[in-house]
């Protein structure tokens, strides 16, 4: 029986980057004979980041996030799973705040405060981080490796895919956007020529990582 990976699209658009280099992630575990369980956070039932109730704490609960809502699937299927895939778009120097809201839950519930044992996660699992940016790929760098270094401390080792200078509109000429910031010849281009290398690099990533 394959492994089983959790892929979750932290981003709102269907089709579009993220959604993709996910996708081809997912793609390239599952030629190597994973099975994929696939979550969209912006298109299951209502959640929220961590309420700080200190459930995770305590003893009979240790290392489960207690907070009953549409992520408790979503950290279930983690806690089972023997890789994760899991991306967003930046948005505003950040990543979505559907990452934030699952990431907070999904680190707070390992982290002990205790220095003998500072984290109680028992299920360590090779993690691929991807992030799209209509920044350049290196803007980010810092906050990549900021979440890379602490998923790898709480989850397992964790490695990152950045696809930047993304294609945001197919038109970016259209009088409604006026978007003159861009130069939507060259997105065009390098959606054509550079997202197809970013894409293969994604399926790599899934088979080397996942199989």
């Amino acid at each position: 029986m394959g492994k089983k990976i959790v892929a979750v699209n932290a981003g709102p658009r269907k089709g579009w980057n993220t959604d993709t280099l996910i996708t081809q992630a997912s793609k390239g575990a599952g030629s190597a004979g994973a099975e994929i369980f696939r979550f969209d956070l912006f298109r299951i039932e209502k959640y929220t980041g961590c309420i700080s109730c200190f459930g995770c704490k305590k003893e009979s609960t240790k290392g489960h996030c207690i907070c009953r809502d549409g992520l408790t699937p979503v950290l279930d299927a983690i806690r089972e799973a023997d890789g994760l895939i899991i991306g967003s778009p930046n948005y505003l120097s950040e990543l979505t705040a559907s990452f934030r809201a699952l990431y907070e839950r999904l680190i707070f519930q390992s982290l002990t405060y205790n220095l003998e044992t500072p984290c109680v996660n028992q299920n360590v699992i090779p993690v691929l981080l991807i992030m799209t940016s209509n920044a350049p790929d290196t803007a980010y760098q810092g906050l990549v490796k900021n979440y890379q270094q602490t998923l790898s401390r709480f989850l397992g080792p964790t490695e990152v895919l950045i696809s930047g200078d993304t294609l945001q509109l197919k038109d970016y000429s259209k009088t409604d956007w006026q978007w003159t910031l861009f130069d939507p010849q060259a997105k065009k281009e390098r959606h054509e020529t550079v997202f197809p290398q970013d894409c293969a690099k994604a399926f790599e990533f899934g088979k080397k990582l996942f199989g």
